[in-house]
């Protein structure tokens, strides 16, 4: 089984997510595409905006219709801060046998060295990365490690949907209907107010 590791904080999840996992299973000729939902992400100065909980459920309802990718909540159960690294060990005890592939933007990649026991991510998962628009400088420390999905950059952003809604501005562009839906159900999003406490530009 070749599985797909995707993680952020998917706040909320929008299509550009989706098209990076359809990517990813198209070139790297993935079974799965896991979208793990971080509880507790250690990179966050503040706080997410929206709960775990609602977060998951974004996830859930964005991947219903597209049988090779699922929501996993292994870092919302799991306490304490969500080490990549950690999560990847975790999957790897539950799916023996099986190979991950780590996805992540080419920001992460240069970034990586410095997160928490890379040379464990490294060892652990083939790094796939969304590439980003300028020049990068790729660290020593991953070379040979990586292969960079062919993928359009894309200027979508959790935050800028965030700020839309907030504004009352149409998103249905941007987000799945199942998740508008529950957006919109909910109200989630509704109280950002830039400059103010719940910014909805804290969180990504």
């Amino acid at each position: 089984m070749r599985i797909g590791v995707f993680g952020g904080t998917f706040d909320p999840i929008h299509k550009t997510h989706l098209d990076v996992a359809r990517a990813a299973i198209e070139q790297a000729s993935l079974d799965r595409v896991l979208f793990v939902v971080a509880g507790n992400p250690p990179h966050k100065h503040n706080a997410t905006f929206a709960s775990a909980e609602d977060r998951f459920a974004l996830v859930q309802a964005a991947v219903v219709s597209e049988p090779r990718m699922e929501a996993s909540r292994i870092e919302i159960d799991r306490p304490g801060p969500s080490f990549t690294a950690d999560t990847l060990e975790a999957l790897k005890a539950l799916c023996p046998g099986s190979t991950l592939s780590l996805i992540i933007g080419m920001d992460a990649l240069v970034d990586l060295p410095r997160w928490r026991a890379p040379q464990r991510i490294l060892d652990l998962a083939r790094i796939l990365v969304v590439p980003r628009p300028g020049k990068w400088r790729i660290p020593d420390e991953v070379n040979g490690h990586y292969d960079v999905l062919s993928f359009a950059s894309s200027d979508v952003s959790s935050t800028e949907i965030r700020r839309r809604i907030a504004a009352g501005e149409s998103v249905d562009a941007l987000l799945p209907p199942a998740v508008l839906r529950y957006i919109e159900d909910r109200g989630i999003y509704n109280a950002c107010v830039p400059g103010a406490q719940g910014d909805c530009s804290d969180a990504s």
